[in-house]
């Protein structure tokens, strides 16, 4: 529809993903969930656009002018810390004595670990495939932003699991869709897209701030998390002593990796029970909503110069707009970290999409 005969609409969208399901535990893996879990039809059609809401449909008079997509990176590999901690507690079960009492700890000792100090937060080869699905239904869902002579514009942060997130997504797009042959350059970005990294503020009050964190430490020592530990050391037959809430979290996640990564239950799944996932999962939430959300107010002043970008880009397209100028395509910053719950609140758009990785 031409643009003269169609109310322009800008289209901010926020993916947010959340929940998995394993052995029972699914909702409560938080971040490290797979992407599928909050779309269930994405598990037998990669591509299918699903039920789409009323409320998200376009009004017949609405005629897309750009697509602004902030996206988290694919299904990525554990980080280096989280391996070293993972095979300190895998190396204690090797090291002891088989006994029948502890068929857990038996079989955990006897599997394979295969995670490795270099895959340290890499993209695994699902994350190419989680974003170059992603990249085909945006372009099946929005077809006049992906025709010829539109422009893709891509930024990311130099995380080496967020620009190859940004490349598996140009690669999803593919030369079917029109986009000419040059193949797109992605900016690096941190300023914008670890905004965090460069608020001095935030850097001062939070993420060097040894007390900043003392909500979430003193969670770890207390009644709830004491209990799980308790229950894992019987479980392994392993001193209470010999473990801590960074190594009972580790195994936690690990049950959510194997999931997202290989598409199977871990038996590191074994150890927890519902009532355990809803205490680590509370940890979790404890430590995104000091470091990353409600917690300080810079947590989310920190976010202002991304979000103004948002909101200057869209601006630009209205007028751009006016003026006839309909080259300008969709513009997708890739892989920006963790944003808050507030921002998040603010960037939701239209879209049946989810996304948090």
């Amino acid at each position: 529809m031409a643009p003269r005969r169609a109310a322009a609409c800008l289209l901010p969208l926020l993916l947010l993903v959340a929940a998995a399901a394993s052995a029972g535990l699914g909702g409560y893996f938080g971040t490290k969930s797979r992407y599928e879990e909050v779309n269930p039809h994405l598990a037998e059609d990669p591509l299918s656009l699903g039920p789409v809401a009323a409320g998200a449909r376009l009004p017949a008079a609405c005629a897309p002018l750009q697509l602004r997509a902030l996206l988290r990176h694919g299904t990525r590999y554990p980080t280096a810390g989280q391996i070293r901690r993972l095979a300190e507690l895998h190396g204690r079960l090797r090291r002891r004595p088989a006994a029948a009492a502890c068929p857990a700890a038996a079989a955990l000792a006897a599997w394979q670990m295969w995670y490795e100090e270099s895959l340290d937060g890499r993209l695994a080869p699902q994350g190419r495939r989680d974003m170059e699905h992603l990249a085909r239904r945006l372009a099946a869902r929005f077809p006049a932003l992906f025709a010829a002579r539109r422009r893709l514009a891509m930024a990311s942060s130099s995380k080496h699991r967020c620009l190859q997130s940004g490349a598996a997504f140009r690669r999803g797009l593919g030369p079917s869709l029109s986009l000419g042959g040059e193949e797109p350059e992605i900016e690096v970005n941190d300023a914008l897209m670890r905004f965090f990294d460069h608020c001095d503020k935030f850097i001062a009050l939070v993420e060097e701030n040894d007390t900043a964190m003392h909500q979430v430490n003193a969670f770890k020592e207390g009644p709830e998390m004491r209990k799980v530990l308790e229950k894992v050391a019987s479980a392994l037959c392993l001193p209470v002593e010999e473990l801590n809430a960074d190594l009972v979290q580790v195994a936690f996640l690990t049950c959510s990796y194997e999931l997202a990564i290989k598409n199977v239950t871990s038996p590191w799944c074994s150890l927890f029970s519902e009532e355990d996932a809803k205490v680590l999962e509370y940890l979790n939430d404890l430590k995104q909503y000091w470091k990353r959300g409600y917690g300080y107010d810079i947590n989310s002043r920190s976010s202002c110069i991304l979000f103004q970008d948002i909101f200057q880009q869209l601006d630009k397209a209205v007028e751009e707009s006016k003026r006839g100028d309909v080259r300008r395509g969709p513009f997708c910053p890739d892989c920006a970290s963790v944003t808050s719950q507030r921002e998040a609140r603010w960037y939701a758009g239209p879209s049946s999409e989810g996304r948090t990785g």
